[in-house]
């Protein structure tokens, strides 16, 4: 696999671990971040990959790197996708033109990987109380090691970060948590506490009394310079910082997160400082590279020759993906019904709630990252009346099931569920793919499962879905279908099937967008195709049909095989005593978690492919 060249960086070519980076001198760090900054557009203007928010992190992983003694000392990173310099730094810097690639290393920190990978991640809010567990044990241990959280201002409205911090502060735990503020997550952050943030810079008292300090301590020798330093030191002496102190917080700053000799100096500062601790830093997302600064959205990950084809126009229109078509059934179902609401976890933009916001503003909610209270924020409006559209990754999803059982389908509230990334989603990996839904919802009561096989079928259903009474979901993949055409109807019943191709002897029941591979292996096979559709309510009819009409049954599904869509049919099939009449074979994912790599190579990994299907038949017959 090609590496990338580092002979055209003099520092960044010397370092190969952290030791190598502690050998500089603190002068020589402004410097190689330059370098790095060069040589991760060069990277990943090949690759692809998280670019802005890297670059955001880029002398804040410096600094650190260069004060605590890792891995020694644990960096926990929040999320991951600031992570790229963290690489590059822990002798990675050769492989980062292969990260997300199969064979490559990941896109996120990951513990099998490196050393310095000291927690696995890829969702959010979870570094605070990883830390936290690390700096307990430690303690019990004996060990001097220190323990850091590093958690943008996005990710501390999860509840997850709150509930951290407030044990962190109960325990007096000596851990550091460091708050990188970009007013941003991948979307814009929303809620009370970015607002609180934004307001202490911007706050006339605070910059009043800076600025007026400044102009009196220049004429005393040597006070201004003691300032400066004590500065990073103050408690929020000009700042509001009674959140963080409320819960027995040690709180340095705002200080720029750009400037690497301040970081050292406050890192430095702060480092022994017995009990728990916040930096507040004050960071921009796409530091560095102009049109990323511009456009953080937009630059928040980079396909290859991001750089190179900037100028380049007159792009060729492609299919659109089920997201858009998600997108577009939300607006024109809004038009027809002013009690629907969209809600998001902040994924406006992954989910395409971007023209929906727009249009109906007083209808749209981007809850902050907050799956849990997503769902029951959702459950309070549908008590009273309203139709709440929760948009959410399948891989998100997982975690408000608590939610989705005890708030939502205990109490039968009408709630349709649009669940996005479904089934395997390539180069994000293990962290972020689908595959667990199916089984955990179905096995919910009160809940609707549906598996929509092309774009159209996927809109009927998100129609179906809405106006059912009671829970509803709709699973569908990242990316483009088969480009079917949206139609004004579509022939569909609640908990009915298809029979898209009759064949003999083997029959294929297809749920989701796996139907193409079922056809091409059916027709080889001169096999019979149910396009099920429903997961929930399972069409038993045609299941019992085929029983008694076919010698081998198979189900195929982009869904792990515990507890899946097969499993229901074979649970069928063995309370109504006919697995005496016909084999079965269930084809799904298999129990281990799949590494990144191309969808289609890792689905053919495990049998999902045509060539797959035909040799378990030839097996069985």
């Amino acid at each position: 696999m090609s590496k990338t060249n580092r002979a055209n960086y003099p520092l960044l070519s010397k370092i190969n671990s952290p030791c190598d980076l502690r050998k500089l001198a603190v002068s020589q760090l402004t410097h190689l971040a330059t370098e790095i900054r060069t040589f991760l557009v060069e990277t990943l203007d090949v690759s692809g990959g998280h670019f802005a928010s890297s670059l955001g992190a880029l002398e804040l992983t410096i600094a650190l790197h260069y004060v605590y003694d890792t891995p020694n000392d644990h960096l926990v990173w929040d999320v991951g996708h600031q992570t790229y310099v963290h690489k590059i730094l822990t002798g990675r810097a050769d492989e980062l033109i292969t990260i997300k690639k199969p064979g490559g290393i990941s896109g996120f920190p990951k513990r099998s990987e490196s050393v310095y990978d000291s927690f696995g991640v890829g969702h959010s809010s979870t570094s605070i109380g990883a830390a936290l567990g690390m700096a307990e044990a430690d303690k019990l241990k004996g060990s001097n090691a220190k323990s850091v959280a590093i958690i943008g201002d996005g990710a501390l409205t999860a509840g997850m970060a709150f509930e951290a911090l407030n044990h962190a502060g109960g325990m007096h735990s000596d851990v550091l948590v460091v708050l990188n503020d970009n007013e941003m997550s991948i979307s814009e952050n929303v809620g009370a506490l970015t607002s609180h943030l934004t307001k202490i810079l911007s706050g006339s008292t605070y910059n009043n009394i800076r600025e007026t300090g400044k102009k009196f301590l220049k004429k005393l020798p040597g006070a201004f310079e003691l300032a400066k330093r004590l500065e990073t030191q103050a408690k929020g002496m000009f700042v509001p910082a009674n959140l963080f102190e409320a819960l027995n917080f040690y709180y340095v700053g705002p200080i720029d997160g750009h400037d690497i000799e301040a970081l050292v100096e406050a890192l430095k500062t702060i480092k022994y400082h017995d009990g728990p601790k916040l930096l507040h830093i004050l960071t921009k997302k796409g530091k560095g590279y102009e049109k990323a600064e511009e456009d953080p959205i937009k630059f928040h990950h980079v396909n290859p020759q991001f750089n190179s084809n900037l100028a380049t126009k007159g792009v060729s229109q492609a299919k659109l993906s089920y997201s858009n078509i998600f997108g577009q059934w939300l607006c024109d179902m809004a038009a027809k019904d002013d009690k629907l609401v969209g809600i998001t976890p902040a994924m406006r933009e992954g989910s395409d709630l971007i023209r929906f916001s727009k249009e109906y503003p007083k209808r749209y909610y981007d809850v902050a990252i907050a799956e849990q209270h997503a769902v029951t924020f959702a459950a309070g409006l549908a008590c009273e009346g309203y139709k709440p559209v929760v948009a959410i990754y399948s891989t998100f999803l997982q975690r408000a099931y608590d939610q989705v059982i005890h708030d939502v389908s205990l109490q039968n509230l009408d709630i349709l569920y649009a669940v996005d990334r479904a089934g395997i989603v390539g180069a994000d990996g293990a962290t972020h793919a689908g595959i667990f839904d199916l089984s955990f919802m179905r096995c919910i009561p009160n809940t609707v499962v549906m598996t929509p096989s092309d774009e159209n079928e996927c809109y009927h259903m998100l129609s179906l879905g809405f106006k059912h009474q009671g829970p509803a979901m709709v699973r569908y993949p990242r990316g483009t279908g088969t480009g079917a055409e949206i139609t004004e109807s579509f022939d569909l019943k609640m908990g009915q099937s298809k029979c898209v191709r009759q064949g003999q002897k083997v029959a294929i029941l297809n749920f989701g967008t796996l139907l193409p591979i079922a056809i091409k292996a059916a027709e080889q096979l001169n096999a019979t195709v149910i396009d099920m559709r429903f997961v929930k309510p399972l069409d038993t009819h045609i299941i019992k049909e085929l029983a008694n009409s076919h010698e081998v049954l198979l189900t195929l599904e982009e869904n792990v095989i515990m507890g899946g869509a097969g499993s229901a049919v074979s649970e069928y099939l063995i309370a109504n005593d006919l697995l005496s009449k016909i084999k079965v074979r269930n084809i799904g994912l298999p129990d281990h978690y799949q590494d990144h790599g191309d969808k289609n190579a890792l689905l053919a990994e495990v049998g999902i492919s045509v060539e797959g299907i035909i040799q378990l038949v030839e097996s069985m017959v």
